[in-house]
């Protein structure tokens, strides 16, 4: 169900893949709250992916950028005002890539050229799009800026690498630019600390069904997916939010507050059964 919350809003869109991605849930959704906006992602990613088929579904004009790219990503906001008219109300960065991952480095045995391209692609590029923005003069007042986060940020999780790294510092970036914009702009700028989500890239990532599965136990609300993270996206470039800014919002399904749940304490008990405890590595 529609609410027109969008109605009249103008924005751009940072990361749209295929069906299986956040930001197209969530493009999806602005679109039937009455938004218009572009769409941008890296020319590979454009080649591989089915934006285009997004694009024609909701109307939406594509623009190429490489996120580390000044130049590009000054572009994608030079035409996004030109196609839309004026100035955007929101903004959505949904940008992560580790190459140690990828390579399966650990992380005590990082290759310090790929951190530095995690930390580009994954955090710094927010921070680029914010500032050109603010010298842009690019988002109307009390707009709303959001980016996608993972409870990594906080915690350590298995595996999950030099990529929370660069999720802390994606926080660090909204908290401080949300200041700045905040006070001088009345311009929001939130992140979203999302559930692990089965993704096309996450898919990818060894281990996740077991992740999946473990978040699920742990959280009382269950894991929160997609199409359920683009309508939490939704109200955050809504004027219902006005207020809020500066925030790392979980959504999560309650698991961020959890230490224990009764399913997840369930499914241990039973892996103990017939098992000498002393006998498990401590």
């Amino acid at each position: 169900m529609a609410y027109n919350l969008l109605k009249g809003k103008k924005g751009i869109i940072f990361g749209a893949l295929d069906s299986k991605s956040i930001a197209w849930k969530v493009a999806e959704q602005a679109y039937e709250e009455g938004a218009v906006f572009t769409l941008s992602n890296t020319p590979t990613a454009l080649r591989f992916g089915q934006i285009d088929e997004l694009a024609a579904k909701t109307g939406s004009v594509v623009i190429p950028a490489d996120a580390t790219n000044v130049k590009d990503l000054q572009n994608v906001l030079e035409q996004s005002m030109e196609v839309l008219g004026g100035k955007v109300d929101f903004v959505l960065h949904s940008i992560g890539m580790s190459l140690n991952v990828r390579k399966k480095r650990v992380y005590n045995d990082l290759d310090y050229n790929y951190l530095n391209k995690t930390l580009d692609i994954s955090a710094i590029s927010f921070h680029k799009v914010l500032q050109l923005a603010y010298n842009m003069d690019a988002i109307n007042e009390w707009g709303s800026v959001v980016a996608l986060s993972y409870i990594a940020a906080q915690r350590t999780l298995y595996g999950y690498n030099d990529m929370a790294d660069a999720k802390s510092l994606l926080e660090s970036i909204a908290r401080s630019f949300g200041y700045i914009y905040g006070r001088e702009r009345k311009i929001r700028v939130n992140t979203i600390s999302q559930s692990p989500t089965r993704t096309t890239a996450g898919q990818g990532v060894k281990g996740i069904d077991g992740l999946l599965d473990f978040t699920n136990r742990m959280s009382p609300l269950g894991n929160a997916d997609a199409r359920e993270c683009a309508d939490y996206c939704i109200t955050l470039f809504s004027d219902l939010t006005r207020k809020v800014t500066m925030q790392n919002l979980f959504h999560d399904g309650g698991f961020s507050n959890m230490g224990m749940s009764l399913k997840a304490m369930d499914m241990y008990n039973k892996s103990l059964e017939g098992t000498d405890t002393e006998d498990i590595p401590q």
